[in-house]
């Protein structure tokens, strides 16, 4: 494999973070990470927000489907094992999986969400469970339709109370996802609220009540900056509060 660059490895916690790295691309990145407290906060929030957001639509599977699906096991037909092509083959699959990472990310996102959501289509009665569970799945697929974007920009930032924060943008999708790592909780009653920076105006972009990742609410295509403000539970119309953050998004 050829190494990557050094700011390279910054664009790979996501991947990182879901498994989506070879063995050589992982074992570069962990030695990296050894050293760099930025990606190792936001391969934390990476792996939190995976976890949430599967969980928010997944449910125990009843014991009779472990039962069945342990019982067909046996009846699956094995596989050969695959071969790694050598020579300059195996260099060109190695690029291709590198490049692909960003799609790799994309569809773990997408395959989790869709075993969480089907499960919770099987098992759950109550129509505001099903609801919650499309809601969720269509959320993970935006923010996996942005990571994955072959446009998508990233750009990197730490609000004044010490968090790493990280924003993805594509024109193509038209939209923008926000993370973040090492935020304090706010005092009661308050939230974190984002901000899209329209030529000194500033829209509500949504609200963010602790670490992870979220899809930017508004429309992105004519901002020049990300905000990020503390303000009261529910948000505001306008800031409140000097700005933790702002970042500007790429040209």
């Amino acid at each position: 494999m050829t190494h990557q660059h050094h700011s390279d490895l910054h664009t790979l916690t996501a991947a990182y973070a879901l498994h989506a790295l070879d063995a050589a691309e992982r074992d570069e990145f962990v030695a990296h990470l050894a050293h760099c407290e930025d990606c190792r906060r936001e391969v934390s929030g990476f792996e939190a927000t995976a976890a949430r957001l599967a969980a928010a639509v997944g449910e125990t599977p009843p014991e009779a489907l472990k039962s069945r699906t342990l019982a067909a096991v046996e009846g699956v037909r094995r596989l050969p094992p695959r071969v790694p092509s050598a020579g300059p083959a195996a260099g060109l699959a190695r690029t291709v999986r590198r490049r692909a990472v960003p799609l790799a990310l994309a569809a773990s996102l997408v395959a989790a969400v869709t075993f969480a959501g089907l499960a919770a289509w099987q098992h759950q009665e109550s129509e505001d469970a099903r609801l919650q569970a499309r809601q969720a799945e269509e959320q993970l697929e935006a923010v996996s339709g942005v990571l994955a974007a072959p446009d998508a920009r990233t750009v990197h930032g730490r609000t004044t109370n010490g968090a790493v924060t990280t924003v993805v943008t594509s024109d193509r999708q038209n939209r923008a996802v926000f993370t973040a790592a090492g935020l304090p909780v706010p005092a009661a009653g308050h939230t974190y609220q984002l901000w899209l920076d329209h030529d000194g105006t500033m829209r509500p972009a949504g609200l963010v009540h602790a670490d992870g990742t979220v899809l930017l609410d508004g429309d992105p295509a004519d901002a020049t900056g990300v905000g990020l403000t503390v303000e009261p539970a529910g948000g505001s119309a306008q800031p409140t509060t000097q700005p933790l953050m702002l970042l500007a998004l790429p040209a």
